[in-house]
């Protein structure tokens, strides 16, 4: 995937050496190395892409090993920023961190008000309901039914699709750092729309959710990380990261690492 010729020496033993620029580096690049450090916002509740420890209040998941990797590549250190779906692109404007590593997907809507890096995978978008409500829905125009309740977590491009492709259904937005998923469990929802990354592992982790309709998830769609809309150098450099541990491998051993894969 988003495969380009590079230099053998850029990937040699797993590392990335970046260049020095003929020129110093302006804007948030260099902000960045002048701090020493690089802020993450991250969100903490989307298992298995970033997850805070209640008791240690540390982060550990996929975004969080990439961003752990992104801050080694720069000699900088990674400083977790916690936030929620509502207020990512809100954090970004405030300069309330660098870039987003949290699992978002790209929207339009996100588009128009924050940058996009290269993708770095893909996800798309199934219901999980109850043990009990598995047979239920037949296919997802059952879904798309009056006395049908979807839960979405608030902020999320989850929400964005149950607006718009099952409209016939209620929608309930669940505002963090309740999730939809408890909404289910607690039968408050008949069903809640989730991406096929975190139902592999909401439904191991709790028995009474399934995840239906696998074979025909919707909404396929890239995943990227998020970046400040006002700084064209900073996104070319996140866009050269990317590119370079796209081929490097990275990428596909921490899809393997965290059952991206299999998911």
């Amino acid at each position: 995937m988003f495969r380009r010729t590079l230099p053998a020496a850029a990937l040699a033993a797993g590392t990335i050496a970046i260049p020095a620029q003929a020129q110093a580096p302006a804007g948030r690049l260099a902000a960045v190395q002048a701090a020493g450090r690089i802020r993450i916002g991250t969100t903490g509740d989307f298992n298995p892409m970033t997850v805070r420890d209640p008791a240690t209040r540390e982060y550990r998941g996929h975004q969080i090993d990439c961003a752990q990797q992104l801050a080694r590549d720069m000699n900088l250190r990674a400083e977790f920023v916690a936030t929620d779906w509502r207020t990512l692109i809100n954090g970004l404007q405030a300069d309330q961190f660098d870039v987003v590593m949290t699992g978002t997907s790209i929207s339009v809507a996100r588009a128009m008000a924050a940058a996009f890096t290269l993708p770095w995978g893909r996800t798309g978008f199934i219901p999980l309901v109850r043990r009990r409500d598995a047979t239920k829905f037949a296919n997802w125009d059952a879904l798309n039914a009056r006395g049908v309740t979807i839960g979405t977590t608030l902020g999320t491009t989850m929400e964005q699709f149950v607006q718009q492709a099952l409209p016939n259904a209620t929608l309930r937005r669940v505002e963090s750092p309740a999730r939809d998923w408890q909404e289910l469990l607690g039968g408050r929802v008949d069903a809640a729309m989730t991406s096929v990354i975190e139902a592999a592992f909401l439904t191991r982790e709790y028995p009474d959710l399934v995840a239906i309709f696998r074979d025909t998830p919707r909404n396929p769609i890239p995943m990227a990380f998020m970046a400040p809309a006002n700084d064209a150098a900073w996104l070319r450099f996140l866009d050269t990261w990317v590119t370079l541990r796209i081929e490097s491998g990275f990428f596909a051993e921490m899809a393997r690492k965290w059952g991206l894969a299999e998911a």
